[in-house]
C-alpha cells in the first residue's frame, strides 16, 4: 500500500463523494433513513474546510418505495416515473442533513448530452465552480426522469468520474456495498483478499471486477474500477470502500488504510483529452494501418489520410470516432476533421492528394493531434 498516497487524501480540499442505491437502500432496496442519516453525519464532517460534491443514487428507489411499488420496474417508463417521485425526497434528504450546519445544498441533474456538446460541458463546469465558491454542496444525479439510452451515463460511477474531472477535485471516494476491490469474489471464494492499492488499472486488474448483483443499483465492480482508472489520469487518487459502515468516509479522507486506494497515474491528461477520452461516445471508428497507430500513440502525431485503411459508420465532421487497429480494437479517440464519405475518399491519400479529389480541404490531418486522445 502506497502511504504516500493515502496521506495525500488528507490534503484533499475539494472532494467528490458518490453514494450508490446500495449505500443508501437496505436489503429489500428501500430507503435507509437510519443509515442515511449516519452518512450524513460523514458528509457534514468531511464538507468541515473541504470543497464537497456528491454524487448520489437513489431517486428511483426513493420513487419504488413512495408508490409502494413491490419492486425496481424493469421498463424505461416506469423507471422515470419512479425517478420523478424520488428526486425530490432524494433532495429534501440531503436538504435536511445539510441544513442542520446551515449549508445550502444544489440539486444538479444530468444527462450524457450535457457532457457530450463542448459548450455544455464547460456550461456545468463553471456552474458546479459558482457554487463551490460560493459554499455550496452540489448534489448530482442522473436526470432518470428523461434519460433514454443514448443520453444516460448508464451508472453514477461513470458519471463521478466525470464529475472529478470537470471539477478537477483533489479525490474521489466511491461508496457502495463492497469493502473494495479483492482478489477473487468473496462471495465465492474464502480465500479472496482485498487490495489495499491499485497502480494502475490494467486488463488483468479490471478482470477481478464482476457484475452487480443488486436488483436495486445499476453499477458493479467493472464500473467503480473503471472510473478509478479514468481519474487515475488525471492525477486524482480513488478510493472504493464501503458506505454501509458509518465513518467510512472520515476514514478516507483521514489517510486510514480502508478499502482500496487507486494511485492517480504519473501523467496527466489536458482537460480537453479527457473530455474526448471519457466524456465523448463515439459515431464511427476509423481503421488505421500500423504505421499510424505507432505515430500516435508513441510519437503523438496527427493522423493522416495516408493512415486510413477503412472507414465506419455515418459521422460527421468535428463528431467524435474511434480510431481501431488491424485486429479492431480501439486505441485512440479523437474529433474527425471529415465527414464519414469524405473520409473514405481520401483515405489512403497523401495530404497533398486532399484537395484534388475532395476538390476542397479543410486540414491536411484526417484527425489532428490536438483533437486526439489515447486510450
Amino acid at each position: 500500500m502506497s502511504v504516500s498516497g493515502r496521506k495525500a487524501l488528507r490534503g484533499a480540499r475539494r472532494v467528490v463523494v458518490k453514494i450508490g442505491t446500495n449505500a443508501l437502500t437496505s436489503t429489500t432496496g428501500r430507503f435507509n433513513r437510519e443509515h442515511f442519516e449516519a452518512l450524513g453525519h460523514d458528509l457534514l464532517w468531511a464538507a468541515q474546510g473541504r470543497e464537497l460534491v456528491v454524487v448520489s443514487s437513489g431517486a428511483i428507489a426513493l420513487g419504488v418505495e413512495r408508490l409502494a411499488l413491490p419492486s425496481r420496474p424493469k421498463d424505461i417508463p416506469g423507471k422515470q416515473a419512479c425517478a420523478a417521485v424520488g428526486q425530490s425526497r432524494l433532495m429534501q434528504a440531503y436538504e435536511e442533513t445539510f441544513g442542520r450546519e446551515g449549508r445550502a445544498v444544489a440539486q444538479v441533474l444530468l444527462t450524457h448530452e450535457d457532457v457530450q456538446e463542448r459548450r455544455r460541458y464547460l456550461n456545468v463546469k463553471h456552474t458546479l465552480a459558482r457554487l463551490l465558491d460560493a459554499g455550496v454542496v452540489p448534489v448530482i444525479n442522473e436526470n432518470d426522469t428523461v434519460s433514454v439510452d443514448e443520453l444516460k451515463f448508464g451508472d453514477n460511477d461513470t458519471l463521478a468520474g466525470l464529475v472529478a474531472g470537470v471539477v478537477e477535485a483533489d479525490a474521489l471516494v466511491l461508496l457502495s456495498d463492497v469493502e473494495g476491490l479483492f482478489t477473487a469474489d468473496p462471495r465465492r471464494d474464502d480465500t479472496a483478499r482485498l487490495m489495499e492499492s491499485v497502480e494502475s488499472v490494467t486488463p488483468e486488474v479490471l478482470a477481478l471486477a464482476g457484475g452487480t448483483s443488486s436488483g436495486v443499483g445499476t453499477g458493479g465492480m467493472t464500473t467503480k474500477v473503471r472510473a478509478a482508472g479514468q481519474v487515475s489520469e488525471l492525477g486524482i487518487p480513488c478510493v472504493i470502500t464501503s458506505g454501509a459502515v458509518p465513518g467510512r468516509l472520515r476514514a478516507v479522507l483521514e489517510g486510514e488504510p480502508v478499502g482500496t486506494l487507486f494511485e492517480p497515474s504519473g501523467g496527466r491528461r489536458s482537460a480537453r483529452t479527457a473530455w474526448i477520452a471519457h466524456a465523448l461516445r463515439p459515431r464511427g471508428r476509423i481503421q488505421v494501418d500500423a504505421g499510424a497507430r505507432e505515430a500516435i500513440v508513441q510519437h503523438k502525431r496527427s493522423l493522416l489520410p495516408s493512415g486510413v485503411r477503412g472507414v465506419d459508420g455515418d459521422f460527421g465532421r468535428g463528431d467524435p470516432v474511434d480510431l481501431v487497429d488491424g485486429t479492431g480494437q480501439a486505441f485512440a479517440r479523437g474529433l474527425s476533421a471529415y465527414d464519414a464519405n469524405e473520409l473514405r475518399r481520401i483515405a489512403g491519400h497523401h495530404s497533398s492528394d486532399i484537395e484534388g479529389v475532395l476538390g476542397y480541404r479543410y486540414l491536411d490531418e484526417a484527425v489532428h493531434r490536438d483533437d486526439l486522445a489515447v486510450l
